[in-house]
């Protein structure tokens, strides 16, 4: 097969934001998390390197950031790991601000080709809608939209357009989730209770100032994680019905930033068929104090025949240096440390979110399968996640009309894609 041939499999890549997950530099400077050397950028130039990704270019807000993003990629990436080609066109250019240069960059690109958007919460649906309609294969962090409507929304685009849309929920190819998923599903019958919990210490408030409390909160931004865990255990068995919201706060209050500190979503599931009730308590939090790990996470599930305990936070592994301390780290998620001066991360579950989307795309742009092969559960898609946007916008609801229970609306008694929110109405 001819280079030019193998050439025009690869995918070009357009990355939307510039923040940590995507560069892993906030601030001036690398993140003070588990993420230092940023996600996207850093699987988008190894998949490249790997024959499968071509060009790579990356967009925001403010281009004076990019000449330290530049140095920042060149210390961690270039100078840790051999033959890592760090080509990347940029956009808006190096002087200018521009809060719509995704339009400018989105244009550079053709049809068939991927956009994956890492920004605030609410940009999150316009950023989205102006690539599908550009014919590009999208794939947005989580929470994907805020709210039903948009949800539906670019679900009917993607399907106008014939591209993939996905959720990157890379919670879903961590070896704990899957294998708690599995057991559940096959030997836990009715869903009858889960208590899960999530949090990052406090300098994430820092980290995520310009959008915490003004465009979104703690609980689209890790509460999402567990919810989806949820959709994806429960998928076809059970569908949630109602959601209760609350919250703790004055941290965030105290550095003059109007945001929930933590915030807990009781959320109602109905088994089917059987028609029996299962509950679910869903709790995030931004202020946890500076632990052994970066995130804290674990949940506990029950189902009528038996429960399962998963605690992704520790997995066996500790370690302890002069410089950082002692911590418990997850090698399973992304693995930064080279061997023999390579990259070799690519069976972490930070990776693997991304490697599977951009082979799906290189297989539709074949024409080997369709962006619809996709909703089998393979792939979190625009279609399958309705449920878990729904709990979301319903919690924020909820919270702001003081704990008041919010009932979530379907078509029929057999339907579990959601239609609707509304106050609950007691009897």
């Amino acid at each position: 097969m001819s280079s030019d041939s193998n050439n025009m499999k690869k995918v070009d890549v357009l990355m939307v934001g510039t923040g940590e997950y995507t560069t892993g530099f906030v601030g001036g400077t690398a993140a003070n998390s588990d993420k230092g050397a940023g996600v996207v950028a850093l699987t988008m130039f190894d998949l490249r390197r790997r024959s499968k990704v071509d060009r790579v270019g990356m967009v925001g807000v403010n281009g004076k950031k990019f000449p330290g993003i530049r140095r920042h990629m060149q210390s961690c990436i270039g100078d840790v790991y051999n033959d890592m080609d760090l080509t990347c066109e940029t956009w808006p250019a190096d002087d200018t601000v521009d809060p719509k240069a995704y339009t400018t960059a989105s244009a550079a690109y053709k049809k068939g080709d991927v956009a994956i958007i890492f920004t605030p919460d609410d940009t999150h649906f316009d950023i989205a809608m102006d690539c599908i309609q550009k014919g590009m294969h999208v794939m947005v962090t989580k929470p994907i939209v805020q709210t039903l409507e948009h949800h539906l929304t670019l679900a009917k685009a993607a399907e106008d357009n014939n591209v993939l849309v996905a959720v990157e929920v890379h919670k879903r190819l961590d070896p704990f989730y899957a294998d708690a998923r599995d057991r559940a599903r096959k030997t836990l019958g009715d869903f009858q209770y889960m208590y899960a919990y999530m949090s990052q210490p406090k300098h994430q408030l820092d980290t995520f100032k310009a959008w915490a409390g003004k465009s979104s909160d703690i609980s689209y931004y890790l509460n999402s994680h567990h919810i989806d865990f949820s959709e994806w255990t429960l998928a076809g068995r059970a569908r949630p019905v109602r959601v209760v919201a609350a919250c703790s706060n004055g941290v965030a209050l105290s550095k003059d930033m109007p945001t929930e500190d933590s915030i807990t979503l009781t959320v109602t599931w109905q088994n089917r068929p059987s028609g029996h009730y299962g509950t679910a308590i869903y709790t995030s939090s931004w202020v946890a104090p500076k632990s052994d790990v970066h995130s804290q996470q674990r949940f506990f599930y029950m189902g009528a025949k038996g429960e399962i305990n998963v605690d992704q936070a520790h997995r066996g592994v500790s370690m302890s240096t002069d410089e950082s301390g002692y911590a418990s780290v997850n090698p399973l998620f992304m693995k930064y440390t080279p061997t023999n001066g390579y990259f070799s991360g690519q069976g972490g579950y930070g990776v693997r979110s991304f490697e599977n989307f951009i082979d799906a795309v290189a297989d539709i742009n074949a024409g080997k399968t369709q962006p619809s092969n996709y909703n089998d559960g393979s792939l979190a898609t625009v279609h399958t996640t309705l449920q878990g946007t729904t709990i979301l916008e319903a919690g924020r609801k909820s919270l702001d009309n003081d704990g008041q229970p919010m009932d979530i609306l379907y078509a029929s008694d057999d339907d579990e894609h959601p239609i609707g929110i509304q106050p609950h109405v007691f009897a």
